[in-house]
């Protein structure tokens, strides 16, 4: 493990037990590895750096909305490069490339590249956007921490609709992140 993930693991707990600055710290340490990765993975198939903040930031509210699944007692950089890796082929698909990227092209590239992190967005007032279901498994989810099998339970659904809720959920917000131009 390399001593940014290293640091980013550290982060990312203290994270999970409540620390705010830490997982602001953690976002702000994380961006430009991720950005570097899409920027580069991007030109590699052709297409434009400036699709790389959409990646960017598809990445970041879904390792915001999926924190909860990762281990503490694993490394952290190949679960950040497979989240980065399905943004990347999401994005990918939307410009009509269908295309099989290695997940280690992925995490090779997670060297950090120095640049400015973005601002944090308010994901308060995006979830504000959502229909009423998916806010809620979003919250319990994301928020809460809750489990999907709790998040079931309370919402009376079935686990397999807690996740199509949330998939959802995330397409919406990351269409919503990215019409206000952000």
């Amino acid at each position: 493990m390399s001593a940014d993930e290293e640091q980013w693991a550290v982060l990312m707990r203290a994270a999970m037990a409540g620390d705010e600055a830490a997982y602001r710290k953690f976002l702000k340490a994380v961006t430009p590895a991720i950005r570097a990765a899409a920027r580069r993975n991007l030109a590699r198939y052709g297409l434009s750096a400036g699709d790389a903040e959409d990646v960017v930031q598809d990445t970041l509210l879904a390792i915001h909305l999926k924190r909860q699944t990762w281990d503490s007692e694993r490394p952290i950089g190949p679960w950040i490069s497979a989240i980065a890796r399905n943004k990347f082929i999401d994005q990918m698909r939307r410009r009509g490339h269908r295309t099989q990227v290695p997940i280690e092209t992925v995490a090779e590239s997670l060297a950090a590249e120095e640049q400015p992190a973005l601002d944090g967005y308010d994901v308060g007032r995006m979830l504000e956007n959502l229909n009423e279901k998916q806010r809620d498994v979003v919250r319990s989810l994301a928020v809460e921490g809750a489990s999907v099998r709790q998040t079931a339970e309370r919402l009376k659904m079935t686990e397999g609709a807690i996740r199509v809720t949330l998939h959802r959920a995330v397409k919406a917000l990351a269409a919503i992140y990215r019409e206000r131009g952000t």
